[in-house]
């Protein structure tokens, strides 16, 4: 993947992640919608968290009694994800990888597969891949969590478009650390996992800190099932 040397340089030196140990918002709504209207127990799930970064979320359903698996491009994300796994002794294993490419684990490995905001910098080879990966390695009747940047109604996604156009369609490059990212419409989405069914998806708001401003930034939270 193009991007590893700048996620390497941003976990190093933070200016767009927060580095924080405090899970997601929108993944726990999504854990306690799981549980409670799917009926999923948390003891024994097996998780494949791509894009996993320093754990926080992986560790939320470790503690819960989850068997889970990390992927993290970022080998500073890597190791900070298995120190806090050991301070808290936790049995979860995280390793580096690239989630645009084949992963290592054999057909129907996993309950559930979460993307929270991580595959947006992939390019459009990766995400093929990414999709078939995830399509391979669910297994029949498991669901998938997606957090992904939203271009509906994001007047600043819009901004650096124009102002910092990638080379693929709704693409930016983040200005000062080279971060590029994909912003997707509705119908992007959908057609982006076609081959799943779409349980829930909705469009929600939040604030996003970048250099010491704050900018309202559109996501989309999907809930998918094989």
């Amino acid at each position: 993947m193009p991007q590893a040397d700048i996620w390497e340089k941003e976990y190093r030196n933070p200016k767009l992640i927060t580095n924080s140990d405090e899970p997601q918002l929108d993944f726990k709504h999504f854990i306690k919608w799981l549980r409670k209207n799917q009926h999923v127990s948390l003891d024994g799930l097996r998780v494949l968290d791509l894009g996993s970064g320093t754990g926080k979320n992986s560790l939320f359903l470790a503690e819960r009694g989850s068997d889970v698996v990390g992927i993290e491009l970022s080998k500073t994300a890597v190791r900070m994800a298995k120190e806090r796994a050991e301070e808290r002794d936790l049995d979860a294993h995280f390793q580096t990888g690239d989630i645009g490419t084949t992963i290592p684990y054999e057909d129907a490995s996993f309950d559930l597969i979460l993307d929270v905001v991580s595959s947006n910098s992939l390019d459009e080879a990766e995400r093929r891949v990414y999709v078939k990966e995830m399509r391979r390695l669910l297994k029949p009747g498991g669901h998938v969590f997606i957090k992904a940047l939203c271009k509906d109604g994001d007047k600043h996604a819009v901004n650096l478009i124009e102002k910092f156009p990638g080379k693929e369609k709704d693409t930016y490059v983040m200005p000062s650390v080279g971060i590029m990212e994909r912003v997707f419409s509705r119908e992007d989405i959908t057609d982006l996992y076609r081959d799943f069914e779409i349980l829930n998806l909705e469009r929600k708001n939040s604030y996003t800190n970048f250099e010491g401003k704050s900018y309202k930034r559109q996501f989309w939270l999907a809930y998918l099932q094989k």
